[in-house]
């Protein structure tokens, strides 16, 4: 599959994931959850969905899913992209409040998806 498809691809899934993601952490921060702990649910929210939407359609060859390999190379990805966006989004509420956070989120996770994608690519779902 080509750079052009791919990537149009992974905006669409990836817009998916970032409103399940999102909403999730609006929801449960709403609901009393401190944000950093709302950020992490929801972006395992997102994660389970978009690993196997991404490795199946985005990157998948043949029409085969995602495999186990590949599996234990997103879970490193996406603990350091966690990481990343936790500490972002948790100084953005240490400093300006969860309205802040919440309204910050999208922008946090559009440039952590940039770099996701490159690393996806490259390295994540490589047979």
């Amino acid at each position: 599959m080509g750079l052009k498809r791919q990537g149009g691809s992974y905006l669409l899934i990836g817009g998916l994931q970032w409103l399940l993601d999102w909403a999730v952490m609006v929801a449960l921060s709403q609901a009393g959850l401190p944000v950093r702990q709302a950020n992490v649910v929801g972006r395992i929210c997102g994660a389970l969905m978009g690993f196997w939407l991404n490795g199946r359609f985005t990157f998948g060859a043949d029409g085969h899913g995602p495999n186990r390999a590949q599996l234990l190379r997103f879970v490193v990805m996406w603990g350091v992209m966690t990481v990343l966006s936790t500490w972002a989004i948790g100084h953005i509420d240490d400093y300006l409040g969860r309205h802040w956070a919440w309204l910050a989120k999208p922008l946090v996770e559009a440039a952590l998806g940039a770099l996701g994608f490159v690393i996806s690519r490259q390295w994540v779902y490589k047979r």
